[in-house]
Protein backbone atom coordinates (compact mmCIF):
# COMPACT_ATOMS: atom_id res chain seq x y z
CA UNK A 1 0.00 0.00 0.00
CA UNK A 2 1.32 3.32 -0.82
CA UNK A 3 2.86 5.53 1.98
CA UNK A 4 1.13 8.43 1.52
CA UNK A 5 2.57 10.39 4.43
CA UNK A 6 5.24 9.91 2.49
CA UNK A 7 4.38 11.75 -0.38
CA UNK A 8 5.87 15.49 0.85
CA UNK A 9 6.18 17.61 4.00
CA UNK A 10 3.07 18.91 3.71
CA UNK A 11 1.45 15.76 3.91
CA UNK A 12 3.55 14.64 6.78
CA UNK A 13 1.95 17.02 8.53
CA UNK A 14 -1.04 15.65 8.65
CA UNK A 15 -2.70 14.26 11.93
CA UNK A 16 -5.47 12.32 10.08
CA UNK A 17 -5.27 8.72 8.66
CA UNK A 18 -4.82 8.99 4.94
CA UNK A 19 -6.39 5.57 4.51
CA UNK A 20 -8.21 6.10 1.20
CA UNK A 21 -12.17 6.36 0.69
CA UNK A 22 -14.13 3.55 -0.60
CA UNK A 23 -13.51 3.30 -4.28
CA UNK A 24 -16.79 2.89 -6.52
CA UNK A 25 -19.37 0.47 -5.43
CA UNK A 26 -22.35 -0.89 -7.30
CA UNK A 27 -24.88 2.00 -6.18
CA UNK A 28 -22.49 4.61 -7.09
CA UNK A 29 -22.61 2.95 -10.61
CA UNK A 30 -26.19 2.22 -10.91
CA UNK A 31 -26.92 5.96 -9.85
CA UNK A 32 -27.34 8.91 -13.27
CA UNK A 33 -25.39 11.78 -11.63
CA UNK A 34 -26.02 15.89 -11.93
CA UNK A 35 -22.20 16.45 -11.77
CA UNK A 36 -19.13 13.75 -12.05
CA UNK A 37 -16.08 15.54 -11.38
CA UNK A 38 -12.46 13.70 -12.48
CA UNK A 39 -9.70 14.61 -10.15
CA UNK A 40 -9.55 15.48 -6.26
CA UNK A 41 -7.04 18.35 -6.41
CA UNK A 42 -8.11 21.67 -6.02
CA UNK A 43 -9.67 22.84 -9.09
CA UNK A 44 -12.29 19.49 -9.12
CA UNK A 45 -12.75 20.51 -5.09
CA UNK A 46 -13.23 24.02 -5.33
CA UNK A 47 -15.79 23.31 -8.83
CA UNK A 48 -17.81 21.00 -6.38
CA UNK A 49 -17.72 23.37 -3.67
CA UNK A 50 -18.96 26.03 -6.11
CA UNK A 51 -21.30 23.78 -7.40
CA UNK A 52 -23.20 22.98 -3.79
CA UNK A 53 -23.11 26.33 -2.65
CA UNK A 54 -25.09 27.56 -5.56
CA UNK A 55 -27.40 24.23 -6.13
CA UNK A 56 -27.34 22.28 -2.99
CA UNK A 57 -29.20 19.16 -3.95
CA UNK A 58 -27.25 18.54 -7.10
CA UNK A 59 -26.25 15.22 -6.91
CA UNK A 60 -21.87 15.51 -7.05
CA UNK A 61 -19.55 12.58 -7.58
CA UNK A 62 -15.81 13.42 -7.64
CA UNK A 63 -13.40 10.03 -9.10
CA UNK A 64 -9.86 9.86 -8.32
CA UNK A 65 -7.12 7.87 -8.92
CA UNK A 66 -5.17 7.89 -5.32
CA UNK A 67 -6.72 9.77 -2.39
CA UNK A 68 -7.87 13.76 -2.37
CA UNK A 69 -4.99 15.81 -2.79
CA UNK A 70 -2.22 13.29 -4.55
CA UNK A 71 -1.30 15.30 -6.51
CA UNK A 72 0.12 19.33 -7.13
CA UNK A 73 -2.49 20.18 -5.14
CA UNK A 74 -0.98 18.40 -2.12
CA UNK A 75 2.64 18.90 -2.78
CA UNK A 76 3.56 22.48 -4.10
CA UNK A 77 5.20 25.18 -2.41
CA UNK A 78 2.94 26.34 -0.38
CA UNK A 79 2.18 29.76 -2.44
CA UNK A 80 -1.18 31.19 -2.53
CA UNK A 81 -0.58 34.06 -5.04
CA UNK A 82 -2.10 36.00 -7.92
CA UNK A 83 0.21 34.69 -10.30
CA UNK A 84 -1.08 33.72 -13.89
CA UNK A 85 1.02 31.77 -16.63
CA UNK A 86 1.21 34.52 -18.86
CA UNK A 87 2.21 37.79 -17.74
CA UNK A 88 0.24 41.11 -18.24
CA UNK A 89 2.17 42.20 -21.35
CA UNK A 90 1.27 39.24 -22.77
CA UNK A 91 -2.35 39.34 -22.35
CA UNK A 92 -2.84 42.90 -23.40
CA UNK A 93 -1.34 41.54 -26.56
CA UNK A 94 -3.79 38.85 -26.91
CA UNK A 95 -7.15 40.10 -24.98
CA UNK A 96 -6.63 43.66 -24.33
CA UNK A 97 -6.24 45.89 -21.55
CA UNK A 98 -9.70 45.77 -20.14
CA UNK A 99 -10.04 41.98 -20.43
CA UNK A 100 -6.38 42.04 -18.40
CA UNK A 101 -7.31 44.23 -15.98
CA UNK A 102 -10.13 42.39 -15.13
CA UNK A 103 -8.62 38.42 -15.05
CA UNK A 104 -5.66 40.32 -12.68
CA UNK A 105 -8.19 41.67 -9.81
CA UNK A 106 -10.35 38.49 -9.80
CA UNK A 107 -6.92 36.79 -9.35
CA UNK A 108 -5.81 39.31 -6.87
CA UNK A 109 -8.95 38.74 -5.13
CA UNK A 110 -8.70 35.00 -5.17
CA UNK A 111 -5.81 34.84 -2.87
CA UNK A 112 -8.23 36.81 -0.20
CA UNK A 113 -10.93 34.65 -1.03
CA UNK A 114 -8.92 31.81 -0.35
CA UNK A 115 -8.46 32.59 3.32
CA UNK A 116 -11.60 33.46 3.70
CA UNK A 117 -12.98 30.21 2.55
CA UNK A 118 -10.51 28.38 4.55
CA UNK A 119 -11.75 30.40 7.92
CA UNK A 120 -15.26 29.85 6.70
CA UNK A 121 -14.58 25.92 6.33
CA UNK A 122 -12.82 26.01 9.32
CA UNK A 123 -9.84 24.51 7.59
CA UNK A 124 -6.51 25.29 9.79
CA UNK A 125 -4.04 25.53 7.03
CA UNK A 126 -1.52 28.01 7.88
CA UNK A 127 -2.79 30.60 5.43
CA UNK A 128 -1.30 33.63 6.06
CA UNK A 129 -0.91 36.28 3.55
CA UNK A 130 2.79 38.09 3.99
CA UNK A 131 3.39 38.67 -0.03
CA UNK A 132 6.05 37.53 -2.45
CA UNK A 133 9.75 39.21 -2.59
CA UNK A 134 11.36 38.72 -5.73
CA UNK A 135 15.35 39.11 -5.51
CA UNK A 136 17.45 40.92 -8.21
CA UNK A 137 20.83 39.29 -7.65
CA UNK A 138 22.90 39.90 -10.38
CA UNK A 139 22.89 42.98 -13.31
CA UNK A 140 20.58 40.71 -15.26
CA UNK A 141 18.15 39.56 -12.71
CA UNK A 142 17.94 43.54 -12.02
CA UNK A 143 17.02 44.60 -15.49
CA UNK A 144 13.95 41.32 -15.41
CA UNK A 145 12.91 43.20 -11.76
CA UNK A 146 12.84 46.16 -13.94
CA UNK A 147 10.50 44.82 -16.73
CA UNK A 148 8.64 43.29 -14.32
CA UNK A 149 7.87 46.45 -12.05
CA UNK A 150 6.69 47.74 -15.79
CA UNK A 151 4.25 45.41 -16.48
CA UNK A 152 3.10 45.53 -13.10
CA UNK A 153 2.27 49.18 -13.71
CA UNK A 154 -0.06 47.79 -16.70
CA UNK A 155 -2.71 46.88 -14.81
CA UNK A 156 -4.27 48.84 -11.19
CA UNK A 157 -4.55 45.99 -9.65
CA UNK A 158 -0.95 44.56 -9.38
CA UNK A 159 0.78 46.50 -6.48
CA UNK A 160 4.58 45.44 -7.23
CA UNK A 161 7.22 47.51 -4.88
CA UNK A 162 10.58 48.04 -5.57
CA UNK A 163 12.28 47.51 -2.94
CA UNK A 164 16.45 48.19 -1.60
CA UNK A 165 18.87 45.87 -0.72
CA UNK A 166 18.57 47.16 3.01
CA UNK A 167 14.71 46.60 2.75
CA UNK A 168 14.80 42.75 0.80
CA UNK A 169 15.87 39.59 2.67
CA UNK A 170 19.11 39.32 3.58
CA UNK A 171 20.11 36.86 0.75
CA UNK A 172 23.62 37.33 -0.88
CA UNK A 173 24.56 39.30 -3.63
CA UNK A 174 21.21 40.93 -2.97
CA UNK A 175 20.99 43.89 -5.38
CA UNK A 176 17.35 45.33 -4.93
CA UNK A 177 13.87 42.87 -5.01
CA UNK A 178 10.39 43.35 -5.91
CA UNK A 179 7.70 42.86 -3.49
CA UNK A 180 4.17 41.73 -4.26
CA UNK A 181 1.84 42.11 -1.48
CA UNK A 182 -0.46 39.60 -2.98
CA UNK A 183 0.47 36.07 -1.83
CA UNK A 184 0.25 33.98 1.07
CA UNK A 185 1.77 31.27 2.23
CA UNK A 186 -0.28 28.27 2.95
CA UNK A 187 -0.16 24.14 4.01
CA UNK A 188 -1.38 22.99 0.66
CA UNK A 189 -1.90 19.50 2.06
CA UNK A 190 -4.18 21.36 4.75
CA UNK A 191 -6.18 22.71 2.68
CA UNK A 192 -6.47 20.62 -0.23
CA UNK A 193 -7.51 17.74 2.58
CA UNK A 194 -9.94 20.05 4.41
CA UNK A 195 -11.73 20.85 1.41
CA UNK A 196 -12.52 17.14 0.76
CA UNK A 197 -13.57 16.82 4.46
CA UNK A 198 -15.99 19.74 4.09
CA UNK A 199 -17.39 18.57 0.66
CA UNK A 200 -18.31 15.33 2.29
CA UNK A 201 -20.11 17.31 4.81
CA UNK A 202 -22.14 18.77 2.19
CA UNK A 203 -23.69 15.04 0.80
CA UNK A 204 -20.60 15.21 -2.11
CA UNK A 205 -19.35 11.44 -2.64
CA UNK A 206 -15.74 10.82 -3.13
CA UNK A 207 -14.70 8.14 -4.64
CA UNK A 208 -10.79 7.42 -4.20
CA UNK A 209 -8.78 4.26 -6.32
CA UNK A 210 -10.48 5.06 -8.68
CA UNK A 211 -8.97 5.66 -12.07
CA UNK A 212 -10.65 7.42 -15.05
CA UNK A 213 -9.61 5.55 -18.28
CA UNK A 214 -11.29 7.45 -21.15
CA UNK A 215 -14.40 9.82 -21.27
CA UNK A 216 -17.14 11.02 -23.68
CA UNK A 217 -20.27 12.71 -23.86
CA UNK A 218 -22.24 11.87 -19.95
CA UNK A 219 -19.88 8.80 -19.46
CA UNK A 220 -17.06 7.85 -18.01
CA UNK A 221 -15.09 4.73 -18.43
CA UNK A 222 -13.26 4.12 -14.77
CA UNK A 223 -11.13 0.82 -13.35
CA UNK A 224 -14.37 0.36 -11.02
CA UNK A 225 -16.44 0.38 -14.17
CA UNK A 226 -18.83 2.74 -15.96
CA UNK A 227 -20.53 6.26 -14.81
CA UNK A 228 -23.46 8.33 -15.81
CA UNK A 229 -23.66 12.12 -15.54
CA UNK A 230 -25.42 15.34 -16.99
CA UNK A 231 -22.13 16.83 -16.24
CA UNK A 232 -18.65 15.89 -16.72
CA UNK A 233 -15.70 18.10 -15.25
CA UNK A 234 -12.15 17.47 -16.37
CA UNK A 235 -10.17 18.53 -13.45
CA UNK A 236 -6.99 15.81 -13.75
CA UNK A 237 -4.73 18.90 -14.77
CA UNK A 238 -1.22 17.48 -15.07
CA UNK A 239 -2.25 14.24 -15.13
CA UNK A 240 -4.32 14.69 -18.61
CA UNK A 241 -1.79 13.64 -20.27
CA UNK A 242 -1.96 10.10 -19.38
CA UNK A 243 -5.30 9.61 -21.10
CA UNK A 244 -4.45 8.72 -24.26
CA UNK A 245 -7.60 10.94 -25.80
CA UNK A 246 -6.07 13.80 -24.30
CA UNK A 247 -2.19 13.24 -24.07
CA UNK A 248 -1.44 16.53 -26.15
CA UNK A 249 -3.37 18.45 -24.42
CA UNK A 250 -0.85 19.03 -21.84
CA UNK A 251 2.96 18.23 -20.78
CA UNK A 252 3.58 17.06 -17.18
CA UNK A 253 6.82 19.04 -16.23
CA UNK A 254 8.14 17.56 -12.65
CA UNK A 255 9.35 20.26 -9.95
CA UNK A 256 11.22 18.97 -7.27
CA UNK A 257 11.57 20.21 -3.41
CA UNK A 258 13.57 19.80 -0.28
CA UNK A 259 12.90 21.55 3.45
CA UNK A 260 14.72 22.09 6.25
CA UNK A 261 14.67 20.86 9.62
CA UNK A 262 13.05 22.89 12.02
CA UNK A 263 14.99 25.84 13.07
CA UNK A 264 15.28 28.48 15.94
CA UNK A 265 13.81 31.81 15.16
CA UNK A 266 17.15 34.23 14.99
CA UNK A 267 17.55 32.57 11.82
CA UNK A 268 14.95 33.94 10.28
CA UNK A 269 15.62 37.20 12.13
CA UNK A 270 18.87 37.66 10.51
CA UNK A 271 17.33 36.77 6.88
CA UNK A 272 14.44 39.04 7.49
CA UNK A 273 12.17 36.25 6.47
CA UNK A 274 8.92 36.52 8.18
CA UNK A 275 6.00 34.58 8.81
CA UNK A 276 4.00 34.83 6.04
CA UNK A 277 6.10 35.58 3.17
CA UNK A 278 7.51 33.76 0.59
CA UNK A 279 10.56 34.54 -1.71
CA UNK A 280 12.32 33.85 -4.89
CA UNK A 281 14.51 35.56 -7.29
CA UNK A 282 15.20 36.69 -11.37
CA UNK A 283 16.60 33.26 -12.20
CA UNK A 284 15.57 31.47 -15.50
CA UNK A 285 15.08 27.98 -13.69
CA UNK A 286 12.02 29.06 -11.48
CA UNK A 287 12.85 28.64 -7.88
CA UNK A 288 10.29 29.32 -4.86
CA UNK A 289 10.46 29.16 -0.97
CA UNK A 290 8.27 30.01 1.85
CA UNK A 291 9.04 29.95 5.66
CA UNK A 292 6.93 27.31 7.09
CA UNK A 293 4.39 27.55 10.19
CA UNK A 294 6.83 25.24 12.04
CA UNK A 295 10.05 27.31 11.49
CA UNK A 296 11.46 25.64 8.40
CA UNK A 297 12.31 26.67 5.16
CA UNK A 298 10.69 25.00 1.94
CA UNK A 299 12.47 25.47 -1.05
CA UNK A 300 11.59 24.06 -4.28
CA UNK A 301 12.65 24.44 -8.17
CA UNK A 302 12.68 23.12 -11.86
CA UNK A 303 14.96 21.18 -13.73
CA UNK A 304 14.14 17.46 -13.23
CA UNK A 305 13.81 15.94 -16.36
CA UNK A 306 10.68 15.66 -19.13
CA UNK A 307 10.72 11.88 -19.70
CA UNK A 308 9.51 10.75 -22.85
CA UNK A 309 5.97 9.72 -23.53
CA UNK A 310 4.80 12.01 -20.92
CA UNK A 311 4.97 9.44 -18.30
CA UNK A 312 4.58 9.89 -14.80
CA UNK A 313 6.00 7.32 -12.24
CA UNK A 314 6.31 7.53 -8.76
CA UNK A 315 10.21 7.25 -8.66
CA UNK A 316 10.35 10.29 -10.88
CA UNK A 317 9.47 12.71 -7.93
CA UNK A 318 12.75 12.20 -6.75
CA UNK A 319 16.23 13.10 -8.69
CA UNK A 320 19.32 13.50 -6.00
CA UNK A 321 20.88 15.76 -8.13
CA UNK A 322 18.09 18.29 -8.17
CA UNK A 323 17.42 17.68 -4.60
CA UNK A 324 21.04 18.46 -3.74
CA UNK A 325 21.46 21.11 -6.25
CA UNK A 326 18.38 23.05 -4.19
CA UNK A 327 20.24 22.51 -1.26
CA UNK A 328 23.43 23.96 -2.40
CA UNK A 329 21.22 26.82 -3.82
CA UNK A 330 19.57 27.19 -0.48
CA UNK A 331 22.34 27.16 1.62
CA UNK A 332 23.98 30.15 -1.05
CA UNK A 333 21.37 32.01 -0.50
CA UNK A 334 21.42 32.18 3.17
CA UNK A 335 24.32 30.74 4.52
CA UNK A 336 22.83 30.98 8.06
CA UNK A 337 21.37 27.91 6.85
CA UNK A 338 24.13 25.86 6.08
CA UNK A 339 24.57 24.21 9.76
CA UNK A 340 20.39 22.65 10.00
CA UNK A 341 19.31 19.30 8.14
CA UNK A 342 16.93 18.79 4.83
CA UNK A 343 14.56 16.24 6.93
CA UNK A 344 12.24 15.82 3.63
CA UNK A 345 12.49 15.77 0.11
CA UNK A 346 9.87 15.37 -2.71
CA UNK A 347 8.35 16.37 -6.44
CA UNK A 348 5.38 15.91 -8.23
CA UNK A 349 3.93 16.97 -11.61
CA UNK A 350 2.60 20.07 -12.65
CA UNK A 351 0.24 20.45 -16.35
CA UNK A 352 1.74 23.04 -18.85
CA UNK A 353 -0.60 23.87 -21.90
CA UNK A 354 1.50 24.85 -25.21
CA UNK A 355 1.15 28.26 -25.05
CA UNK A 356 1.34 28.43 -21.13
CA UNK A 357 -2.15 29.85 -20.84
CA UNK A 358 -4.53 28.54 -18.24
CA UNK A 359 -8.36 28.04 -19.16
CA UNK A 360 -11.83 27.16 -18.34
CA UNK A 361 -14.05 25.81 -20.70
CA UNK A 362 -17.49 24.36 -20.91
CA UNK A 363 -19.29 22.83 -24.07
CA UNK A 364 -22.90 23.04 -23.80
CA UNK A 365 -23.04 20.62 -26.62
CA UNK A 366 -21.36 17.82 -24.72
CA UNK A 367 -22.11 18.90 -21.21
CA UNK A 368 -18.04 18.42 -20.71
CA UNK A 369 -15.97 21.55 -18.89
CA UNK A 370 -12.27 21.62 -18.37
CA UNK A 371 -10.10 24.09 -16.24
CA UNK A 372 -6.10 23.47 -15.75
CA UNK A 373 -3.00 24.56 -17.29
CA UNK A 374 -1.79 26.62 -14.21
CA UNK A 375 1.64 26.10 -14.98
CA UNK A 376 3.08 25.73 -11.12
CA UNK A 377 0.41 29.11 -9.77
CA UNK A 378 -2.34 26.91 -9.24
CA UNK A 379 -3.56 27.60 -5.15
CA UNK A 380 -5.01 30.32 -6.26
CA UNK A 381 -6.19 30.12 -9.86
CA UNK A 382 -7.94 26.86 -9.17
CA UNK A 383 -9.90 28.41 -6.68
CA UNK A 384 -10.84 31.01 -9.53
CA UNK A 385 -11.10 28.28 -12.18
CA UNK A 386 -13.60 26.15 -10.18
CA UNK A 387 -15.98 29.04 -9.37
CA UNK A 388 -16.02 29.81 -12.96
CA UNK A 389 -16.43 26.03 -14.13
CA UNK A 390 -19.57 26.65 -11.81
CA UNK A 391 -20.51 29.09 -13.03
CA UNK A 392 -20.89 28.12 -16.80
CA UNK A 393 -21.93 24.69 -15.77
CA UNK A 394 -25.06 26.46 -14.43
CA UNK A 395 -25.28 28.99 -17.19
CA UNK A 396 -24.76 32.01 -15.12
CA UNK A 397 -23.54 35.13 -16.36
CA UNK A 398 -21.07 36.11 -14.06
CA UNK A 399 -18.13 38.66 -14.08
CA UNK A 400 -16.31 35.23 -13.77
CA UNK A 401 -17.77 34.01 -17.11
CA UNK A 402 -16.60 37.24 -18.80
CA UNK A 403 -12.64 37.00 -17.86
CA UNK A 404 -10.18 36.14 -21.02
CA UNK A 405 -9.20 32.33 -20.03
CA UNK A 406 -12.74 31.34 -20.60
CA UNK A 407 -13.15 29.01 -23.44
CA UNK A 408 -9.27 29.65 -24.24
CA UNK A 409 -8.02 27.18 -26.53
CA UNK A 410 -4.39 26.22 -26.36
CA UNK A 411 -2.66 24.60 -29.67
CA UNK A 412 -1.62 20.88 -28.71
CA UNK A 413 1.97 19.73 -28.10
CA UNK A 414 3.92 18.14 -30.46
CA UNK A 415 4.03 14.45 -31.24
CA UNK A 416 6.85 12.34 -29.65
CA UNK A 417 9.59 12.63 -30.19
CA UNK A 418 9.45 16.45 -30.92
CA UNK A 419 7.52 17.06 -27.80
CA UNK A 420 10.60 15.62 -25.37
CA UNK A 421 13.01 17.33 -27.69
CA UNK A 422 11.22 20.33 -27.04
CA UNK A 423 10.36 19.66 -23.12
CA UNK A 424 14.17 18.90 -22.59
CA UNK A 425 15.66 21.70 -24.57
CA UNK A 426 13.65 23.84 -22.67
CA UNK A 427 14.95 22.75 -19.45
CA UNK A 428 18.45 22.63 -20.26
CA UNK A 429 18.76 25.57 -21.97
CA UNK A 430 17.10 27.59 -18.94
CA UNK A 431 20.17 26.12 -16.87
CA UNK A 432 22.71 27.05 -19.32
CA UNK A 433 21.07 30.79 -19.62
CA UNK A 434 21.63 31.04 -15.40
CA UNK A 435 25.29 29.99 -16.19
CA UNK A 436 25.96 32.13 -18.87
CA UNK A 437 24.49 35.38 -17.40
CA UNK A 438 25.57 34.65 -13.78
CA UNK A 439 29.72 34.76 -15.63
CA UNK A 440 29.10 37.21 -18.11
CA UNK A 441 26.48 39.82 -16.93
CA UNK A 442 24.46 40.22 -20.31
CA UNK A 443 21.41 38.35 -21.56
CA UNK A 444 21.75 35.17 -22.40
CA UNK A 445 21.30 33.40 -26.09
CA UNK A 446 20.09 30.35 -25.06
CA UNK A 447 17.21 32.25 -23.05
CA UNK A 448 15.91 33.79 -26.02
CA UNK A 449 16.23 30.49 -27.95
CA UNK A 450 14.45 28.71 -25.64
CA UNK A 451 11.87 31.35 -25.07
CA UNK A 452 9.12 29.93 -27.50
CA UNK A 453 9.31 26.81 -25.72
CA UNK A 454 8.52 28.33 -22.64
CA UNK A 455 5.83 30.88 -23.01
CA UNK A 456 8.01 33.68 -23.19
Amino acid sequence: MTDYRALSLWHDTLEEDLRPRPALDQGDLARHWDVVIMGAGYTGLWSALALTEARPNLSILIVEKEIAGFGASGRNGGWCSALFPSGPAALIKRHGHDKTEALREAMVDAVDQVGAWATQLNIDCNFLRGGTMMLARNEVQLERATETLHEASLTTADLHEWRTPEQSLRATSVLGSVFDPACARVNPAKLVRGLARALEARGVRIAEQTEVLSYQPHSITTSGGILKADVIVDALEGYRSQLAQTRRDSLPLYSLMIATESMPDSVFDAIGLEHGMTFSDFRSLIIYGQRTADNRIAFGGRGAPYHFGSKIKPEYDRVPAVFEALETTLKELFPEVKPYEVTHSWGGVLGVPRDWHASVSFDPATSIARAGGYVGDGVGLSHLAGFTVSDLVLGLETSRTQLPFVNHRSPKWEPEPLRYLGAMAAIVGVDLADRSESRTGKRSLFQKLIAPLTGH
